[in-house]
């Protein structure tokens, strides 16, 4: 082996090294932001779930004044009980939408259907990085494996990965919405 050809082969080994470093970078960033799209997207799972299960309650609440105040009305009340009917009835008014509390069943089921959307996004983003995180993971693979085995073409695949996991991590990022895998 020539002074020449060992110090290219140096040369090399420095670039994939560096090629290397920003490869694990942006699996640094794939897995931290995959992780807190995760765990976001189960906060908002739990979110949404919570408010259904407050809509169920006010619904049965509801049904139940609604039955108590058609049962009063239909054997003939007297006037304290028709009182009691237009109480019942104002209250199960009430739980169909309650504008200043946001907790009324209309309130709750758009507070309830805004949470799944931001959850479906954020695992829709993901999705995205963990393929990023995949992508970049195969790409240290054949950059390393590049060093050793003297093979070019390792390196180049390597590259063209981490630029698909970055291009995953960005769309994770910014519009993960924008294309379906899953």
């Amino acid at each position: 082996m020539s002074a020449g050809h060992a110090h290219a082969g140096h040369h090399g080994n420095k670039e994939v090294a560096l090629l290397i470093s920003i490869l694990a970078l942006v699996l640094a960033l794939a897995e931290t932001l995959g992780k807190g799209a995760q765990t976001e997207g189960h906060a908002y799972n739990i979110e949404a779930s919570n408010l259904w299960a407050f809509f169920q309650a006010k619904t049965i609440r509801q049904t139940v004044l609604r039955t108590a105040a058609e049962e009063v009305e239909a054997g003939n009340p007297g006037e304290g009980a028709r009182k009691q009917v237009a109480k019942w009835t104002a209250d199960a008014e009430r739980y169909q939408s309650e504008p200043e509390t946001g907790e009324g069943r209309k309130e709750l089921a758009a507070r309830a259907k805004e949470a799944e959307k931001k959850r479906d996004r954020s695992l829709a983003a993901y999705h995205h990085y963990e393929l990023a995180s995949a992508s970049v993971q195969i790409a240290i693979v054949l950059a390393s494996a590049s060093i050793i085995t003297t093979m070019p073409a390792l390196a180049w695949i390597a590259g063209a990965l981490g630029v698909i996991g970055a291009v995953f991590c960005g769309i994770g990022f910014f519009a993960p919405t924008a294309v379906h895998f899953f």
